[in-house]
């Protein structure tokens, strides 16, 4: 494939859609659509660990667009500094913790948007004091839940939240459930 012409045919606050025109191997014409963020091009999905106990921390948030709550990880934008997901950890979920891992950035959709993200794994001390009482700290946009899961519940509990209705984010499909069959 190769890109012809791009045009915007729109450009919002926060995303833009795009129009390009390409030339697949036989010559033909190929018109795709795509989405870009204006603000950040990169994200953060926060994996956190608590240790000792072994249970990661989910969380269940409002968003306009399912109109309706979805399970997930914590995360947010981060212009691809991974250090914004301490960030986010102690505004979603209240708990503090230290960098253990961050991947290379991945790509979530590349059927429709450009963006992309890291997952950074995150060890949360259960014993450190200012994880005993976590306090969100939420921006006005954000209704967000927290879950702290043990992986060997985390089936149930999503299909729990499924039937009433919940949406659950791919990764944690992929994680809990068809990482077993693998």
């Amino acid at each position: 494939m190769k890109k012809q012409t791009e045009k915007v045919v729109f450009k919002g606050e926060w995303l833009s859609v795009h129009e390009s025109v390409y030339l697949n191997q036989n010559g033909q014409e190929i018109v795709w659509e795509s989405v870009r963020r204006q603000r950040s091009k990169a994200g953060v999905v926060v994996f956190a660990k608590m240790k000792p106990s072994g249970r990661l921390i989910l969380v269940k948030q409002y968003r306009p667009v399912l109109n309706g709550f979805i399970i997930g990880f914590p995360a947010g934008l981060s212009n691809d500094e991974p250090e914004q997901a301490l960030v986010e950890l102690k505004e979603e979920t209240g708990y503090v913790g230290t960098i253990t891992e961050i991947s290379p950035i991945l790509k979530s959709n590349g059927g429709i948007i450009d963006d992309g993200g890291r997952v950074v794994c995150i060890e949360v001390d259960e014993n450190d004091p200012r994880n005993k009482n976590p306090q969100q700290e939420l921006e006005p946009t954000e209704q967000i839940e927290v879950f702290p899961i043990h992986p060997d519940d985390a089936y149930d509990f999503l299909m729990k939240e499924y039937e009433q209705k919940t949406h659950i984010a791919a990764n944690l499909w992929y994680l809990f459930v068809l990482s077993k069959m693998i």
